[in-house]
Formats: structure tokens, C-alpha cells, sequence
């Protein structure tokens, strides 16, 4: 019997380029009909294999779910950037390649970055998606998440709310 190796932890440089591409396919599926396609290639692009190799040395700490050696998935966290909310830990991005969601690897991954932040001494977290982005949407409020605040993202003069939820 063979045993499948799940494992979350700390990117490295040699991640980059696999980070690179699960963060392409989560977004196209993802944002594809939501975000203008021309801000969302942009957005794409502009994260290659160099600008997550640069993520990996900080400041925000990035996760990978690894799964047998592939990275599956990827997490950015770090201190709350919404200096009007009490919370003081933020997960900036939680992404998983198409093919590994609904199985339990995101909540797998969410639940290693809620410890990560708590270990770091955050009290409170806040996650922000766009209000069109249900999966996200209903994946936090089945976490535990309050819908508590809103605000507005502009993608190539297309405004778009996204909703902050937050755990205390």
C-alpha cells in the first residue's frame, strides 16, 4: 500500500516556479467571469516564477500545501493591513489548483495559517474575497467566518465589493 505524503509548509525559492503555476490555474478558474480578462491576464502575469521567488524571503510568510511533492495549493499571511479592524492577523491568499479543491485540503491549509498566526501572537484574523467569488464566500462562513465589513476593489474601471470576514 502505497502511503500520499500531505504536507503544509514554509515556501522556499525552489518552490517558485510551481507556486508560479498553481497560482495562474486557481485564478483563471476562479476570477475567469468576474474579474475583466484583461486586469486578470495582467494580475497573472505579473506574478512569474521570479515575483514568487521574491515572495518566499518575506514580508508576508507564504505557505504551500505540498501533496506528494507537488504543490497543491499556497497561502500568503501575515499582520492585518485594515488598521481600522481590531484584528491583528490577516491571510491575504488562500489558493488551490482546481483539481484539489472540495476534498479538505483547504481546510487544511486555512486551519495550518489560523495556527501559524496565532503562534505568532495575532489575535483576531480578517480574510477579504469579492462578494462573486461564493466558493470563497461560503467556504469562510462554513469556517467559523462573521461577514463584518465591505469594501471596493477597482479591476480595469470595473468596481467590484469584496466582503471581510473576520474570526476573534
Amino acid at each position: 500500500m502505497k502511503t500520499l505524503s500531505i504536507d503544509v509548509r514554509r515556501a522556499e525559492p525552489q518552490d517558485a516556479r510551481a507556486i508560479s503555476e498553481t497560482h495562474r490555474l486557481a485564478w483563471q478558474h476562479t476570477y475567469a467571469g468576474i474579474i475583466p480578462h484583461r486586469a486578470l491576464t495582467q494580475m497573472i502575469e505579473r506574478r512569474g516564477e521570479s515575483w514568487w521567488r521574491k515572495a518566499t524571503r518575506g514580508p508576508a510568510t507564504l505557505l504551500v500545501l505540498d501533496v506528494a511533492g507537488t504543490v497543491a495549493g499556497y497561502a500568503t499571511l501575515g499582520l492585518n493591513r485594515a488598521r481600522a479592524l481590531p484584528q491583528e492577523g490577516e491571510i491575504y491568499e488562500l489558493y488551490l489548483r482546481p483539481e484539489d479543491q472540495g476534498i479538505g485540503l483547504g481546510r487544511m491549509l486555512f486551519g495550518e495559517a489560523r495556527r501559524l498566526l496565532k503562534s505568532l501572537g495575532c489575535n483576531g484574523l480578517v480574510v477579504w474575497c469579492l462578494e462573486e467569488n461564493e466558493n470563497a464566500s461560503d467556504f469562510y462562513r462554513n469556517h467559523g467566518g462573521v461577514d463584518f465589513c465591505e469594501g471596493m476593489e477597482s479591476f480595469d474601471h470595473r468596481q467590484l465589493k469584496k466582503i471581510g470576514f473576520i474570526w476573534s
